[in-house]
């Protein structure tokens, strides 16, 4: 009685090996629709990237309707980091791309 138990987990262990290495029948993804009527991507609002090098380090510039927002800093020899200007007055905080502090967001409502 003791072989047919083993001969019958053997053979499930088989099975079950073969099954799991078939790969899953998959199907293209369908197209996406298109988005709703009034909802085309505003360009202005999108941000503009300047990539310039000065020195060895490579500055990229992130700019909405023109106003400077972020920079982002990538040494040659060492991890980058990121200069934000929170509040839009030209004072740029620094902080590296490791940086897990609560950040609260803020928007502009209105400007006079």
């Amino acid at each position: 009685m003791p072989r047919v138990s083993h001969f019958a987990t053997l053979l499930i262990a088989i099975t079950a090996s073969a099954w799991a290495q078939q790969p899953p029948k998959l199907e293209p993804l369908p197209e996406p629709p298109p988005p709703p009527p009034g909802m085309e991507l505003d360009q202005a609002q999108e941000p503009q990237v300047t990539i310039t090098k000065k020195g060895e380090d490579t500055v990229e510039e992130y700019r909405v309707n023109g106003q400077l927002y972020m920079v982002k800093v990538t040494p040659p020899n060492g991890p980058s980091y990121y200069l934000y200007d929170d509040v839009g007055n030209g004072d740029f905080t620094r902080r590296s791309a490791q940086d897990s502090g609560l950040r609260v967001p803020h928007w502009v409502i209105k400007r006079w």
